[in-house]
């Protein structure tokens, strides 16, 4: 693990008064009124996604307004501690690594966070953002990856997708579908077809974890001869659910 000043769970900030100078100094068009809460920052290896494998800084915001039933990030839903954009972009480029990814909870429910995208994106940062899918993304900066999932009947959430959000989506954007059995897999293909996603950007299918087996649904996809990436979650393999990781 580099060596950085992050901001840790739960502690009320772990940015160093060098590292808030720095950032206040810094030449922004960030207001000092700009803050998001959150719940932590950490670098790890990133474990989805197009970018899977890459060190990458994880800024991870507070709140969720969907509870889907595979979630593993509820620790994130309340509680978190507010920081000053400028603060959080300082620390992020603190930790020397190219790549971040804004998570949560939903990241986009609160507002801020376009500012906090762009201002990654500004720092020469390749930024990810990892959305529920049930929140508009047309306002994220266009040099950010949105990873968007859309939600199965088994997560209990399929009713907030946020299907014009659809339309948006670039070939430089990811849609995911995390699967919680056979049903949702079918559904999933059903998606897939009706809305041509394919054919606007990269799909991933992802087994929910400890709910359908990782070879089963590899063998679904290959018998379908699905156009699709499988995935599994890399840093579940790693360090399974510990936190921060």
């Amino acid at each position: 693990m580099t060596a950085a000043p992050p901001i840790e769970r739960p502690a009320p900030s772990a940015l160093t008064p060098e590292s808030h100078a720095q950032a206040v100094a810094t030449p922004s068009v960030i207001a000092q009124s700009e803050r998001l809460k959150l719940t932590e920052i950490f670098l790890s290896v990133q474990g989805e996604s197009s970018t899977v494998g890459w060190p990458t800084v994880f800024v991870r915001l507070t709140g969720c307004p969907l509870r889907c039933s595979y979630c593993d990030t509820a620790y994130a839903f309340h509680g978190g501690q507010w920081h000053e954009i400028a603060e959080i972009v300082e620390t992020v480029k603190a930790y020397g690594v190219r790549h971040v990814c804004v998570t949560g909870g939903e990241p986009l429910a609160q507002k801020r966070c376009i500012v906090l995208l762009k201002a990654l994106c500004d720092a020469g940062l390749e930024v990810s953002l990892e959305t529920a899918g049930a929140l508009d993304i047309s306002e994220v900066d266009p040099r950010v990856m949105r990873v968007v999932d859309l939600k199965t009947p088994d997560s209990n959430e399929q009713q907030r997708n946020r299907l014009a959000n659809i339309a948006l989506l670039t070939p430089r954007d990811q849609v995911k579908f995390v699967l919680c059995s056979r049903s949702d897999y079918e559904w999933a293909k059903a998606m897939l077809l009706e809305h041509k996603l394919t054919a606007r950007c990269e799909v991933l299918f992802s087994p929910s974890y400890a709910q359908v087996s990782p070879r089963e649904l590899a063998e679904w996809i290959l018998a379908d001869r699905l156009g699709v990436r499988f995935q599994l979650q890399l840093h579940k393999q790693l360090w399974g659910e510990e936190h921060g990781r």
